[in-house]
């Protein structure tokens, strides 16, 4: 639930608020994404389902589509990927819509700037 995601992101990210979506990966915090994918478990990904079902209402879109975004969002987190930096977010949504695209799933940033903060 929101309260159980916002407790983690406070203890593992330093922010005190809630996110709809963390992920943990697996590997020692030194082991490079490619050692991480090499194995069969990259690690989890906590989806907050109450922010998930209000985000997607609030955009207009489908629980499904949405949560489909959170998944792809929270595996490219376990493969390494981050949005801290202007240029990594630009990385990292051109690969989230790309994935999504192949899964017939609409740009989940549709005519929003390229670079915004997922979770």
């Amino acid at each position: 639930d929101d309260a159980e995601l916002r407790a983690l992101n406070r203890n593992w990210r330093g922010r005190d608020k809630p996110t709809n979506v963390l992920s943990f990966p697996a590997g020692d915090d030194g082991e490079t994404a490619a050692a991480q994918a090499r194995a069969l478990w990259l690690g989890d990904v906590v989806i907050a389902a109450e922010t998930v079902q209000a985000e997607a209402s609030d955009a207009g879109m489908t629980i499904a589509d949405h949560l489909a975004h959170l998944v792809v969002h929270g595996v490219l987190h376990l493969l390494g990927h981050d949005h801290e930096l202007a240029a990594e977010a630009t990385r990292m949504e051109a690969l989230e819509r790309a994935i999504l695209a192949r899964l017939g799933i609409a740009d989940p940033y549709g005519d929003d700037p390229p670079v915004r903060e997922v979770a």
